[in-house]
């Protein structure tokens, strides 16, 4: 196969607004180092932490929710810091999410592999790095808006699926987000509380806390109730319900913000919390008299074992999960799309169609 020497994508020139999301089609077709694979990428899906990376919500500086400056940024203020690991170099291809096919490999890498399609695992260690380093896709290396990327053979896992590109490139990120909060708390048939349920993490922990036997109660809006319920959902609580005191096993938190003390106060005893967002901010009041007395265990949930994506690529493949895809966009429409994303009117994911 003759391939191009340039390449249409969606560059992030710095922290900031949408307008620093710029199209080009003259960017250079990366080439595979040892070890690593050459993606032709098929689709890809728009992420909190693409919002999030573009603007540097990530800043120790910044206090707000995901949307208080998600269309303009920060001015500034967060460059120092505005990434997952401190500060981010750019020019920078986002895009967490990943379903293409090997067109090239690096030394090191069996030939056999091209021809197979893949799914990039989103989040991992440097080859050779730190046990505690991360590495990002979209983030601290190039990522899935373009039409062609590389990563290491490892991380590029064959799938085997009926299911559509841009179908299986809203898995990535936001299920192994979930099955990585998952997997820390271990539910099994327990009482779950998922907040932020119709996002793509949200809906996502839905359906894996379900296929664990969990009763599963989902925090959303009215309007999206019965898609919650047809996920799985086995009981619905509004945005504005109070939570009933010690009535969890265990909550999947995405949102933090305001109501979080609220959010606590709804576990059991010995229950266990777990977060992976703070789509409604980041700086939250803790009672340490509740955390205390309840005997409760806090979590933190970012890195992954390995596990947790070849796990979910099994899912896949059995047929025990589905996508939860509410819109597709084309790659250059993709401010667009992440203006969609932030009026957050859909359920689960936006798809972004990059091949053809």
């Amino acid at each position: 196969m003759t391939l191009p020497d340039k390449m249409k994508a969606m560059v992030l020139t710095g922290h900031g607004g949408l307008d620093r999301l710029e199209w080009r089609e003259d960017m250079p077709v990366p080439h595979p180092a040892a070890g690593e694979v050459l993606i032709r990428v098929g689709a890809s899906a728009v992420n909190n932490t693409d919002v999030n990376t573009r603007t540097g919500w990530y800043s120790k500086a910044v206090r707000g929710d995901t949307n208080s400056a998600a269309a303009i940024g920060y001015d500034g203020a967060s460059d120092a810091d505005g990434a997952w690991s401190g500060a981010l170099s750019f020019p920078r291809i986002q895009g967490a999410d990943c379903c293409g096919e090997i067109v090239a490999v690096g030394e090191e890498v069996a030939s056999a592999r091209i021809g197979e399609r893949v799914l990039v695992r989103p989040m991992h260690r440097p080859a050779g790095g730190d046990e505690d380093a991360l590495v990002t896709f979209g983030s601290e290396r190039d990522g899935g808006f373009a039409e062609f990327t590389t990563v290491a053979s490892e991380h590029a896992l064959r799938i085997d699926s009926p299911l559509s590109d841009v179908e299986l490139a809203s898995f990535p990120c936001a299920f192994s987000t979930a099955e990585g909060m998952i997997q820390r708390a271990r539910p099994g048939a327990e009482r779950v509380l998922i907040t932020g349920a119709s996002g793509g993490v949200g809906s996502a922990a839905v359906q894996l806390a379900k296929r664990r036997g969990a009763h599963v109660t989902a925090v959303t809006s009215p309007a999206k109730a019965d898609d919650l319920k047809a996920l799985g959902a086995d009981a619905i609580l509004h945005r504005d319900d109070a939570l009933p005191e010690g009535a969890f096993d265990v909550v999947l938190d995405l949102v933090g913000g305001p109501r979080w003390p609220t959010i606590l106060n709804a576990l059991a005893v010995r229950g266990r919390y777990v977060t992976s967002g703070a789509i409604a901010g980041p700086i939250v009041e803790l009672d340490l008299r509740t955390l205390y007395l309840k005997d409760l265990t806090l979590i933190g949930s970012t890195r992954q074992d390995p596990r947790v994506f070849t796990d979910l690529v099994g899912y896949i493949e059995r047929g025990e999960i589905r996508p939860v895809l509410a819109e597709t966009y084309k790659l250059h429409d993709l401010h667009a799309a992440q203006e969609a994303f932030l009026e957050k009117a859909h359920m689960g994911k936006i798809g972004i169609e990059v091949a053809g």
